[in-house]
């Protein structure tokens, strides 16, 4: 025992305070020039990007009027729950025939499954950045789906994408507020 405290004091009398210097964000962005945002969903999250709106004649229902829509798809055996992007497809995907989420579900199809998959696709959502979705499935259609979109709001979801931030010209009486001075 006076072994270990011989070098504990050792250890105290030599130990010296080191001061750090803190760097902040402001002297950084004093001497930038230019900056430059890689994320590729940045100006879908500001509202500036354009929705593929389709031509003039086209029906609205029927053309591509999204970023991220909501999906679902009922087989005999399962259910999945999509987020399609626009261009890029499929980005997020649960399913009650995965294993993770089947051990714990007495049916695949049942309303449980569909109450769960909102759940998980929600934070799953949440966890890529999505936060907005599209969806254009009624809720008064049937009992699963009701549920599924419950869960959807519960999670977090907003179940409308906002307007896209269209340009006024300078000349304009009517001066719309832009996304980015909310």
């Amino acid at each position: 025992m006076n072994n270990l405290i011989k070098k504990f004091r050792c250890v105290n009398v030599k130990s010296v305070i080191a001061v750090r210097h803190v760097e902040t964000n402001a002297n950084l962005l004093a001497n930038c020039i230019e900056i430059r945002n890689n994320n590729p969903r940045n100006l879908e999250l500001m509202t500036i990007a354009r929705k593929p709106e389709g031509y003039t004649l086209d029906n609205p229902r029927s053309g591509i009027n999204y970023w991220n829509k909501l999906v679902v798809l009922q087989t005999k055996r399962s259910v999945e729950a999509q987020i399609h992007h626009f261009r890029n497809g499929p980005v997020i995907k649960v399913s009650s025939s995965d294993w993770c989420l089947r051990k714990f579900l007495y049916r695949t199809y049942d309303v449980a499954a569909y109450a769960n998959i909102g759940r998980i696709l929600a934070q799953r959502c949440l966890e890529s950045g999505i936060t907005q979705i599209h969806c254009n499935i009624e809720s008064e259609r049937s009992r699963k789906h009701k549920v599924l979109l419950s869960a959807l709001k519960k999670g977090g979801l907003i179940l409308s994408e906002p307007k896209t931030y269209k340009h006024k010209f300078a000349w304009h009486m009517k001066k719309s507020l832009k996304p980015w001075t909310v």
